[in-house]
């Protein structure tokens, strides 16, 4: 494994059903060789409510325990660290997602919920406001196919496209770039998406890419193209990057798709080899 470098994989622990996010956090951590840092914010008024203190505390600790010994089974090597802060969920890990190399966190079952998801799970949250890349695992594990990319052209699809290369070389994954162009757009040009993507794959020789333009809704293609991705990266908004806000189809994926999703975030998408 590559040396860790400072930058932490955090992962946020609420309670058991986020224990399958750990493995898919530890992979990536072991995969990009930084360290994993499990957090669980303590809720000190559910803490009070309880015939005793300690016991919430000793679930914590129990949690993080145990958090750790599934990212030892990932890879022994890899440094994890355990942390119980007391705090609100979302501002505490939007706070140390500003430090952070990547945040992962399970997606409170909402891809199973239809047209129905609220606004405020904490996913959704922090999909929107950390400052960091956010991984969103789902509690079924994915498929073996191909690392999914939307691109559209914009500044941080480019983000977005540069780590789906670096996902799938670690992971020794096809790449699948898809560009949707929407019913009333009349550029549906197929070599802007291969032009972009021979850009990046100069740097990434030993990894295998597709690209395919589509036209249609771009969130109901992306969702369907998931289907049999091991994982989907999206930008976390097209051409208005700001903090706070998701595109139409980031969302979609988030709500969506049977995939794990990498909403990416702070990354400047500048086109490499000279493009």
């Amino acid at each position: 494994m590559a040396a860790a470098t400072e930058a932490a994989v955090l992962v946020g622990l609420g309670s058991e059903r986020n224990l399958p996010v750990v493995r898919l956090a530890a992979q990536e951590a072991a995969a990009h060789g930084h360290p994993l840092c499990l957090l669980h914010a303590f809720n000190w008024t559910a803490a009070l409510e309880a015939p005793s203190i300690a016991g919430p505390r000793a679930e914590a600790e129990n949690l993080i325990s145990r958090a750790a010994e599934i990212a030892a089974q990932v890879d022994p090597a890899l440094p994890v660290s355990g942390e119980i802060v007391e705090g609100a969920v979302v501002a505490t890990l939007v706070r140390r997602s500003e430090s952070a190399f990547l945040l992962a966190i399970g997606d409170a079952g909402m891809a199973a919920c239809g047209d129905c998801v609220p606004a405020d799970v904490p996913a959704v949250q922090l999909a929107a406001r950390a400052g960091c890349p956010v991984l969103v695992a789902r509690r079924d594990p994915p498929p073996q196919g191909p690392v999914l990319v939307g691109v559209d052209g914009s500044a941080s699809s480019r983000g977005a496209l540069e780590w789906a290369f670096e996902c799938a070389a670690r992971r020794e994954a096809r790449l699948l770039a898809v560009r949707v162009v929407e019913p009333e757009d009349g550029t549906e040009d197929p070599g802007l998406l291969v032009e972009l993507v021979a850009r990046y794959a100069r740097r990434f020789s030993s990894v295998p890419a597709e690209c395919h333009t589509i036209r249609g809704d771009p969130g109901t293609v992306l969702v369907e193209q998931s289907r049999s991705a091991q994982v989907a990266l999206v930008a976390a908004r097209g051409d208005e990057p700001w903090r706070g806000m998701l595109g139409a189809v980031s969302q979609a994926l988030l709500y969506h798709s049977p995939a794990p999703v990498i909403v990416v975030r702070g990354l400047t998408g500048v086109p490499v080899d000279g493009a």
